[in-house]
C-alpha cells in the first residue's frame, strides 16, 4: 500500500492556470519528458539548486540541500514512496513538504511549487 498520497527564464508573458502570470515568479525548468515517472532532475534558479522530484506523476520541488550538513537530496534513495535519504548521513525528508523525517536533520528544507503548461515545466522562484 502507497504510504504518502498526493498532497531558464522564459522572457514571454506565461500564465499559469489560473490565468496570472508566471514570468516574474516562476521559472521553467524541463520538459515533462525529462522527468519520467519515478525519475529526478536537478535544476538551478537564480544561485539556488532545486530537486525535481516525479512521484508516481506528481512533480514536486525541494531545495536540494540536507539541513544537517548540505548534503544533495538529489543523489539521495527515494523511500516509502515520498521520502528522500540524504546520501551522506542518512537524513530522511518529505519530498512533498520538506518535513524532516529523521535525524540527524531536524529543519525542513524549503519547497517550491511546480506549474505545468503542456510539455514545459516550471517551478516557484526562490525568494
Amino acid at each position: 500500500m502507497r504510504e504518502c498520497p498526493s498532497p531558464i527564464i522564459s522572457a514571454s508573458h506565461r500564465p499559469n492556470r489560473f490565468g496570472e502570470d508566471m514570468t516574474e515568479d516562476f521559472a521553467r525548468v524541463a520538459s515533462l519528458s525529462e522527468l519520467p515517472v519515478n525519475g529526478r532532475k536537478l535544476v538551478e534558479i537564480d544561485g539556488v539548486r532545486i530537486a525535481i522530484f516525479n512521484l508516481d506523476g506528481e512533480l514536486h520541488a525541494i531545495e536540494d540541500v540536507c539541513t544537517h550538513d548540505g548534503g544533495p537530496l538529489v543523489e539521495g534513495e527515494v523511500m516509502n514512496d515520498c521520502q528522500v535519504q540524504c546520501p551522506r548521513h542518512g537524513a530522511r525528508f518529505d519530498i512533498r513538504t520538506g518535513a524532516a523525517l529523521s535525524m540527524p536533520a531536524f529543519e525542513a528544507t524549503n519547497t517550491y511549487a511546480v506549474e505545468i503548461d503542456g510539455d514545459d515545466v516550471f517551478v516557484e522562484r526562490p525568494f
